[in-house]
């Protein structure tokens, strides 16, 4: 009895809550003369903030057409606009700036929704060793970060040495698919210098920030190092999971002018096996057992970042300088 009238008061208050903002809503046109939608884009700037408000405002509306606006293709978008301005009868001539705030935002939202459309189909794509195109981009993997230490086959037990398990990497991108190995290959290749860093770090990271002398003032006798490869498949599913989450809609909206695209995604995980690494370090875990405990602690700082809507993770690596200056 007391469980039922415990959800009767809150259903109770949904209603009175979701009935008094209506209301309140309704007074405030009248006041202004704006809808929420001309509030959000002429009271808020440009970037996450607007995008993320104009979003929730759109699922939020009583009107099944603004509901479904947030889902349309981006072709259709100009004509959302102008069924938008119709429904809410706001004159485009007279607010012209309006439509073209109104625009923007649509397309980070719908960019944001088919890039997660895109990043699941790769993840779900196993890699295949009969696929040329697959086999291609593993070995300009070895290529980016080996290139003075040619492979002398196919099946070899060099591929330890970039952080794969075994002899035959495809086994080790069962979890993330083809993502896996798209990322790898972007960090790879366009940010060449910080990969091949990385990777010497993670072989070698007692003296990756300190000579050999701090380390032994320090009594530091342990190796701390990491499997590159197995490393940036995780961070893959860690980017991942904050993709299909919504927490880098801070981050796309604020970066991306209009609709994020693969490309931001994978920068983004440039970004983060960048953070991690130096995170790794300055946890000074005790061996690689520890590396899920250091993985949670990563993303949920990660997380915390995104949750300010001012929030840009921004690169400091040659990959991402054209997402800085935008």
């Amino acid at each position: 009895a007391s469980s039922f009238a415990r959800m009767f008061v809150q259903v109770c208050l949904y209603f009175y809550c979701k009935c008094l903002w209506r209301c309140l809503k309704f007074v405030v046109r009248k006041l202004t003369g704006q809808c929420e939608l001309q509030r959000i884009c002429y009271n808020t700037k440009p970037g996450a903030a607007r995008t993320m408000k104009i979003e929730a405002s759109l699922k939020g509306s009583k009107s099944k057409r603004l509901q479904t606006s947030v889902n349309v293709h981006p072709d259709a978008i100009e004509k959302t606009i102008d069924d938008i301005m119709e429904l809410k009868r706001i004159n485009p001539d007279v607010n012209p700036q309006l439509g073209v705030s109104l625009q923007a935002c649509l397309l980070q939202i719908v960019g944001y929704r088919n890039l997660i459309a895109e990043v699941e189909k790769l993840r779900r794509e196993p890699y295949d060793s009969e696929n040329p195109q697959h086999e291609e981009m593993l070995l300009k993997l070895w290529k980016c970060l080996k290139p003075n230490s040619p492979l002398k086959a196919r099946i070899s037990k060099q591929w330890c040495e970039i952080g794969f398990q075994g002899d035959d990497p495809k086994t080790d991108f069962r979890g993330m698919g083809l993502l896996g190995l798209y990322n790898l290959v972007y960090f790879a290749e366009w940010d060449t210098e910080v990969a091949q860093q990385v990777l010497t770090d993670s072989l070698h990271p007692k003296y990756s920030q300190l000579s050999k002398a701090e380390w032994e003032k320090k009594k530091f006798d342990k190796a701390i190092g990491y499997s590159f490869a197995i490393v940036g498949i995780n961070i893959t599913d860690l980017a991942y999971n904050l993709l299909v989450s919504g927490a880098l809609k801070t981050h796309f909206y604020n970066v991306a002018p209009e609709a994020p695209m693969l490309t931001h995604f994978q920068q983004t995980f440039c970004y983060l096996m960048h953070e991690f690494h130096k995170f790794w370090i300055d946890e000074d875990p005790l061996d690689i057992m520890e590396f899920n405990r250091v993985r949670e602690k990563f993303y949920k700082r990660i997380l915390r970042q995104l949750q300010n809507p001012e929030m840009a993770l921004c690169p400091h690596f040659a990959a991402s300088e054209s997402l800085i200056n935008m």
